[in-house]
């Protein structure tokens, strides 16, 4: 229990800064936030480190619920795939096409 005091206090301290530091608006879409609202602006670490929290600010930026969730999955998408490098195949290429023979098939109609 006492860590998780030690890490809500953490987050509130850093929180509390950043609101100071920066404007309320999200860094990706730009939404101001005011009032009661202001508790769906979140602070997220760059890095992704929740303990390098320098006091100027660097590795954080705000950001809405959505976009806090949206720059979460994708970095979680990121780790689930490796990148090919250029040339390299990684499966059998793809033969299948799905709209193969569509035009066809819509000219047949008319």
């Amino acid at each position: 229990m006492a860590a998780m005091n030690t890490r809500a206090e953490l987050e509130k301290t850093y929180r509390e800064r950043a609101l100071k530091l920066f404007p309320k608006i999200c860094a990706k879409c730009g939404r101001e936030f005011t009032g009661k609202r202001l508790r769906e602006l979140t602070v997220h670490h760059k890095d992704h480190n929740h303990n390098n929290n320098p006091a100027d600010g660097s590795n954080w930026e705000l950001l809405c619920l959505f976009c806090h969730d949206n720059e979460h999955s994708r970095s979680m998408n990121g780790d689930w795939y490796d990148e090919v490098t250029p040339g390299e195949q990684r499966e059998a290429p793809v033969t299948f096409s799905p709209f193969a023979g569509l035009d066809a098939l819509l000219k047949k109609k008319k």
